[in-house]
């Protein structure tokens, strides 16, 4: 499975961010897609994952209503918008592909992408 992510980048606080991850590879539609970000001397947060088929979704309370993460199969693609976005969204984000939707523990990563938002 190969995972590429894109559309990290520079953005005011309060505004939105659009990641996109595009997947190839053998099976990949048999793992959830996740994503994760992190900041420099932290552990890698889990922002959301959301499964190929059905499309169902999973957040942690911390980005709960101003994340969402979709998919486009046609496209073998996954999204990840931000809205509403905050300092402390400020990261490298990573795209995964999980067995399972929930808990996503990763068996192939994507590259990083970074997204600043400034205050």
């Amino acid at each position: 499975v190969q995972l590429q992510a894109s559309g990290g980048g520079l953005v005011q606080a309060g505004g939105s961010l659009r990641l996109s991850c595009a997947a190839s590879g053998r099976r990949f539609r048999d793992y959830a897609m996740g994503w994760f970000r992190q900041t420099p001397g932290k552990e890698r947060e889990f922002v959301g994952a959301i499964t190929w088929t059905v499309g169902s979704t999973y957040y942690p309370d911390s980005v709960k209503g101003r994340f969402t993460i979709s998919r486009d199969n046609a496209k073998n693609t996954v999204y990840l918008q931000m809205d509403s976005l905050k300092p402390e969204d400020t990261a490298v984000y990573y795209c995964a592909a999980c067995r399972d939707l929930y808990p996503c523990r990763p068996s192939y990563w994507g590259q990083g992408t970074q997204v600043t938002v400034s205050s």
